[in-house]
């Protein structure tokens, strides 16, 4: 069989599975995972395991998964069933994308895949614990597309397993308290305590990890230097219209997205995912606000540049569209 039509029968094979999966997912719910994990004695916890792999592969939620592995197996061993099977599931459909159905994932990840290579390409395995630990994309679909990058697999895999652990464990103990709580606990309240923590931490994460993602501000001299030589660097101006063409002007060849319009225009920004974006605006107030959510959003190296257009202007260095004051 030729390497094409092993292509094709592979997409074709994967497109009927997942239809057939989305058709009876209804009957994928926790009294049914219960009795299938509890008839099968001994061998339930490897069950659930396969079950949570094939659900990762064939697009079925693997939140009612989750937290059912905390409803039946506790939160330790809960914990330790949900993350090797969401990894299984994430591996497999990692190698299906790569070697059966790249044209079938390529056509339905799009715009995607374009930022996941730049992001992977530029940081490797690190851009994929960030997507882990950041959900900025669809989980399921996630898994196949990062199978069309240039990353290995094994450090795709080992980058799955250990950051995908967080949400893994604030689920699963989700699904163990609302287990406790049914059967009425006498810990019902410590439990529940705990359960709203680890979610509080899991919210929190995301802000945390763009913080650490933030690069140290840049100094106006080094925006020029770099603008001189020619680097290939975004200039994205978060000052208001009015002020982009008022009396400061802007910086040459810069792009102006407002501050207050930039959540809903961040498509704009989408092939510069991994460019370097030097933020400015009238000091560094706006930028600083940009910048995090340029970097909770997953933009790979965003600087605030210190003093905005004012140093720029300080220094003397030109700016187009300036309106001198009226007389």
């Amino acid at each position: 069989m030729s390497r094409t039509l092993a292509r094709v029968l592979g997409a074709s094979l994967l497109a009927g599975a997942i239809a057939l999966a989305l058709t009876y997912r209804d009957r994928l719910d926790p009294a049914a995972l219960d009795a299938w994990v509890s008839g099968a004695g001994a061998a339930g916890p490897l069950l659930f395991i396969g079950l949570y792999a094939a659900a990762t592969v064939l697009f079925l939620p693997g939140s009612v998964l989750t937290l059912a592995g905390g409803a039946l197996f506790g939160p330790l061993w809960g914990t330790l069933y949900n993350l090797i099977g969401a990894t299984l599931g994430a591996g497999l459909a990692f190698l299906v994308a790569r070697h059966l159905a790249a044209d079938w994932v390529q056509a339905r990840a799009k715009g995607l895949l374009g930022r996941l290579v730049q992001g992977v390409e530029a940081e490797g395995w690190r851009f994929v614990a960030f997507t882990r630990l950041v959900p900025l994309f669809p989980f399921n679909l996630l898994n196949y597309a990062l199978g069309l990058t240039r990353i290995p697999f094994l450090a795709y895999l080992l980058a799955t397993l250990v950051f995908m652990l967080p949400a893994a464990l604030a689920y699963t103990y989700l699904g163990f308290a609302g287990r406790e709580a049914v059967a009425g606990s006498e810990g019902l309240i410590r439990t529940g305590l705990i359960a709203l923590a680890l979610l509080a931490v899991l919210a929190f994460l995301p802000r945390l990890v763009a913080r650490l993602r933030q690069r140290p501000m840049l100094a106006v001299t080094e925006l020029k230097r770099r603008l001189d030589a020619g680097d290939d660097l975004v200039v994205l101006d978060v000052r208001t219209a009015a002020d982009f063409i008022g009396e400061q002007g802007h910086i040459a060849g810069a792009t102006n997205i407002p501050l207050e319009d930039l959540p809903n225009r961040l498509d704009a920004l989408a092939d510069d995912l991994e460019r370097p974006i030097a933020l400015v605006c009238r000091t560094d107030r706006r930028s600083a606000k940009a910048a995090a959510l340029l970097a909770r959003r997953g933009f790979g190296e965003v600087h605030v540049i210190q003093g905005g257009m004012t140093a720029w202007l300080a220094n003397g260095w030109p700016a187009e569209d300036v309106h001198p004051q009226p007389e």
